[in-house]
């Protein structure tokens, strides 16, 4: 067995119903080892976090600097990491499929697809969307670090004024269908609809971390099998240093430093 299919395999382990693996989301290779020195045991990449890290917001990075950004944290650590891959740059089966072979290039373990199209901002059809989602787990399923773990993601909480609830399960289950490892359908912050969907699928659904959720606890009595925060760890972070600036611009004073010098250790420890 390879590294990349170990790692694989460890991740699509970490996934137990009522027991869900907490997974924070990097942004650079940096953060990447701090959370593997905190003990998270898998990791993922967060396209929004990413973007602001080059001056960019939420869509805004390319199919290759996505894929190379994943393959530096690949390397960071020696965690499983998962990549945030939005709609995995591709319309069609065949784009989807070239950012899969793309995705297993880079050493993941895993990657997510969104039923999301960015260009129309709309979301594909229920047709196209399994045709894509098929396309991934295809490549994914194929490779020589295979089997790696697809999240088939199903965006309509989160895109659409109205949001259809049975729609959405029912997509959620169609990619179950043609193969998805892990399903994610982030946006619902409530337990009622978390536990509609646990209980409408066979697979590991996936939880997104959001003000309002249940805790982690609740969410493991619930049956979810893994949560993620996108990019909110990212830009928690951002808000931290923000406020710093604008205490050393406005103020003149130095109330940061405490914080400073906890971050300073904790970097010192992890990378040394």
């Amino acid at each position: 067995m390879t590294d990349q299919a170990a790692k694989a395999a460890r991740f699509l382990e970490l996934h137990r119903a009522g027991d869900p693996l907490v997974m924070p989301n990097p942004w650079d290779a940096g953060s990447a080892r701090l959370m593997a020195w905190l003990g998270f045991e898998a990791l993922a990449t967060t396209s929004s976090g990413f973007a602001a890290t080059l001056g960019r917001v939420d869509g805004g990075v390319s199919r290759d600097e996505a894929l190379a950004h994943a393959a530096a944290l690949v390397a960071a650590t020696d965690l499983p990491v998962s990549a945030d891959l939005e709609n995995c740059y591709g319309d069609d089966p065949d784009g989807v499929a070239e950012t899969a072979r793309g995705a297993v290039a880079a050493g993941l373990a895993g990657f997510s697809v969104e039923d999301y199209d960015p260009n129309t901002k709309s979301i594909y059809p229920r047709d196209a969307a399994i045709e894509r989602v098929r396309a991934a787990v295809e490549v994914a399923h194929a490779a020589p670090g295979a089997p790696l773990v697809v999240t088939g993601r199903a965006e309509g909480f989160l895109r659409e004024r109205e949001p259809d609830r049975d729609e959405i399960i029912g997509r959620l289950q169609a990619y179950q269908e043609v193969g998805a490892d892990v399903l994610f359908a982030p946006g619902p912050a409530d337990g009622e609809t978390v536990a509609a969907i646990v209980s409408s699928v066979d697979r590991p659904v996936n939880v997104l971390a959001r003000p309002g959720a249940p805790t982690v606890p609740e969410l493991g009595k619930l049956g979810v099998a893994r949560i993620s925060v996108g990019g909110g760890l990212a830009f928690a972070a951002i808000g931290s240093w923000i406020g710093a600036a604008r205490e050393l611009r406005e103020r003149g004073t130095y109330g940061y430093f405490e914080q400073m010098a906890a971050g300073g250790k904790a970097a010192r420890d992890a990378f040394r």
